[in-house]
């Protein structure tokens, strides 16, 4: 039989900081009461015997439980029996998401659902210089390189678009592959967005001004930093249009724009009057 929830609550507040092992005690005859009180730090507890198995927690203590493991942790434990991959599969468990690499995004160690309320994917590599190049300019190298991963960003987001409509925040560092018409989808998919911040996402324009500017009706703080191909121009429209979003511009317009090669017009410049005056 499962000790109480009272029990089962002290006892995972006593290791929540020490391991993700639930501590299994067995008292000798006579020595129940005394021995409780050292294990759980507390006053003697009246309980015929400490030992348990894990799967006897209720749903709440083991929800509880996971939200100490990692991503891999809680996938290894999942694959243990049907309970704990059933509680992995619990989309209480799946509030936030936090990438940091591009390869994590492959993984199947995390689940997509309605309950997630913040997302970030921050990249932080070498490689980031090399998708920040613009593309006339890559070597057959470069782009062999890049070619491994540019749509690994997008299609993830586009998972996110169909299955996360109450996403409130996301974050994206590094993401040099992540379009204005993703961002564009992902502001008219998720209307509660508040927060979005890009960092360093070479490929974002003016345009995904214009989709805050139209979609982002939740929006109260927007990060655009280092983006090198948003305009002074554009920022002022959008500050016109959108008097109380936080808009916030790290070195963005001061940053040299893609040139592309001679004849061909510069990325969002045909769409910048779209923006309201």
């Amino acid at each position: 039989m499962a000790p109480p929830a009272e029990l089962q609550h002290q006892l995972l507040a006593k290791n929540k900081h020490h391991s993700s092992t639930i501590y299994v005690h067995q008292p000798r005859a006579g020595e129940e009461e005394r021995e409780v009180g050292q294990v759980l730090g507390c006053r003697p507890l009246s309980v015929a015997a400490l030992t348990m198995h894990i799967t006897q927690l209720n749903r709440e203590c083991l929800l509880h439980l996971f939200s100490f493991l990692d991503k891999d942790s809680r996938r290894n434990l999942a694959r243990t029996c049907p309970q704990l991959q059933d509680v992995f599969e619990d989309p209480a468990l799946w509030p936030l998401l936090h990438f940091h690499s591009l390869t994590e995004l492959k993984k199947d160690n995390f689940l997509l659902s309605p309950a997630l309320r913040s997302l970030s994917i921050c990249w932080h590599s070498s490689r980031v210089q090399v998708c920040s190049i613009e593309d006339w300019l890559k070597s057959a190298f470069q782009r062999s390189i890049c070619s491994r991963h540019e749509s690994l960003v997008n299609d993830f987001l586009l998972q996110v678009c169909d299955r996360c409509p109450n996403l409130a925040s996301v974050t994206l560092s590094g993401c040099g592959h992540v379009t204005d018409d993703c961002l564009a989808r992902l502001l008219r998919c998720c209307p509660r967005l508040r927060e979005l911040r890009l960092e360093n996402c070479a490929r974002v324009t003016n345009r995904t001004l214009v989709a805050a500017a139209a979609h982002g009706r939740a929006l109260q703080t927007l990060h655009v930093d280092f983006c090198r191909n948003v305009s002074a121009a554009g920022l002022r429209r959008l500050r016109a249009a959108c008097p109380r979003l936080a808009l916030r511009a790290e070195h963005s317009a001061a940053m040299i724009p893609d040139q592309p090669p001679r004849g061909v017009p510069a990325p969002g410049s045909a769409l910048r009057k779209l923006l309201p005056r």
